[in-house]
């Protein structure tokens, strides 16, 4: 079904249930998801700790290896 299928469907729908039941239809955007998540503003103590242990243990590697 493509777009403009399911939106005559809808509208079809929409008509019919105006017509039947006297009732009211009310269409809306849906409201787009927020750009950040307020609990991933900011790296916490221990995440920032847990990048620092990874960086060390790369240069470890990268100079075992040299």
């Amino acid at each position: 079904m493509t777009k403009e299928e399911l939106r005559a469907e809808l509208e079809r729908q929409a008509e019919r249930y105006k017509d039947v039941y006297g009732g009211e239809v009310t269409t809306y955007a849906a409201q787009p998801e927020p750009e950040r998540k307020p609990w991933r503003k900011r790296a916490s103590i221990l995440d920032q700790a847990f990048a620092q242990e990874l960086e060390k243990m790369e240069k470890d590697l990268r100079q075992d290896e040299h």
